[in-house]
C-alpha cells in the first residue's frame, strides 16, 4: 500500500505540471509582406540576423518603392538604425509575436497605429546597411527569431542564394474581410450614394480601407483630373457605409479606382 500511495502522488505531481505548464501561443496566419499576385524570390545569407529573410521581386517589376505590407493584424511601431536596419517598423501581433520589416525608403504608418493584415506600412527601399533595394522580414516568438512560415507552410530549408525559390503572395488580395487598402492625398467629403449631393462626414487623409466602387457624378478639378468612381467605406467622421469619391487616391488617375497594390476595386 505504501508504495501505491507513493506511485499515486507522483503522478498526481506530473498531471498538475501538464495542467499548470503554459503553452505557446498559436502564430498568427501570417501572408507574404508584398502586394497581391506579386511573385518574389527570397534568400538567407551567413551574415543574416534571427532567420530572416530577404526578398526580392521576380515578376518583372521594380523592388525599390514596391509597398510592404503588414503580414497579419497588430500594432506597428517605427524605428531608425543608421548602421543597420535603416529604416524599420515592428509589428506586434500579440501572444508573443512580432514581425520586422527593415531598410523602408519611407513609412506609410504613424508609431503605434493599429495596422490590418495586407495594409502597406512603408515602401521597400535600401536604407541603412544595405547594397541594394530589397525587403527584410522576420518572425519572432518571444523575441527568438522563428522559421517563417507563409499561409502556414515552412520556407525552409532557405536558399543561399535568390532565384532558387519563390513565393506569389496572396495577401492583401480582398478576402481580408472583403476590404480593400487605399491611401487619400486629402480629407474626403463622405455622402450617402454616389449621386448625392449632401455631405454625411468625412474620410481622413492617409490609409484607408473601402469595400467596393461604384459609378456616379463627376469630381473634377481645375488642373483637369477627374474620376466617376465613388468608394464604399466607414468613414471617420460619420456614420459607416457612405461613398467618397476616387478622385482623392493618391496612386491612381481619371476614372481609375485601384487599391494599393494595384488590385481594381470590385463594383459594388
Amino acid at each position: 500500500m505504501r508504495h501505491l500511495r507513493i506511485i499515486m502522488m507522483v503522478l498526481g505531481a506530473l498531471l498538475v505540471g501538464l495542467v499548470t505548464a503554459p503553452s505557446a501561443q498559436a502564430a498568427p496566419n501570417f501572408k507574404a509582406p508584398y502586394p497581391c499576385g506579386q511573385k518574389w524570390t527570397y534568400s538567407h545569407h551567413s551574415a543574416e540576423v534571427r532567420l530572416a529573410l530577404d526578398f526580392v521581386r521576380a515578376d518583372g517589376g521594380a523592388t525599390a518603392g514596391t509597398p510592404v505590407l503588414a503580414s497579419a493584424s497588430g500594432t506597428a511601431y517605427r524605428y531608425y538604425e543608421a548602421n543597420g536596419a535603416g529604416n524599420y517598423v515592428v509589428i506586434d501581433h500579440g501572444g508573443g509575436w512580432k514581425t520586422y520589416y527593415f531598410h523602408l525608403s519611407s513609412y506609410a504608418i504613424s508609431h503605434g497605429q493599429g495596422v490590418a493584415q495586407g495594409q502597406t506600412i512603408g515602401y521597400t527601399g535600401s536604407t541603412g546597411n544595405s547594397s541594394g533595394a530589397h525587403n527584410h522580414y522576420e518572425q519572432l516568438y518571444n523575441g527568438v527569431g522563428q522559421t517563417i512560415h507563409i499561409n502556414g507552410a515552412s520556407l525552409a530549408p532557405y536558399p543561399g542564394s535568390y532565384n532558387q525559390k519563390y513565393l506569389t503572395s496572396d495577401n492583401g488580395c480582398g478576402g481580408g474581410g472583403g476590404k480593400y487598402w487605399v491611401d487619400t492625398f486629402a480629407n474626403a467629403p463622405g455622402y450617402a450614394s454616389p449621386t448625392s449631393t449632401t455631405q454625411t462626414g468625412t474620410l481622413n487623409a492617409g490609409t484607408n480601407y473601402v469595400f467596393c466602387k461604384a459609378w456616379g457624378r463627376e469630381i473634377r478639378d481645375g488642373s483637369g483630373s477627374f474620376n466617376h468612381w465613388w468608394l464604399k467605406t466607414d468613414l471617420d467622421v460619420g456614420p459607416g457605409g457612405q461613398y467618397v469619391s476616387a478622385y482623392y487616391l493618391s496612386r491612381w488617375g481619371n476614372d481609375e479606382a485601384r487599391d494599393n497594390s494595384g488590385n481594381v476595386i470590385p463594383d459594388c
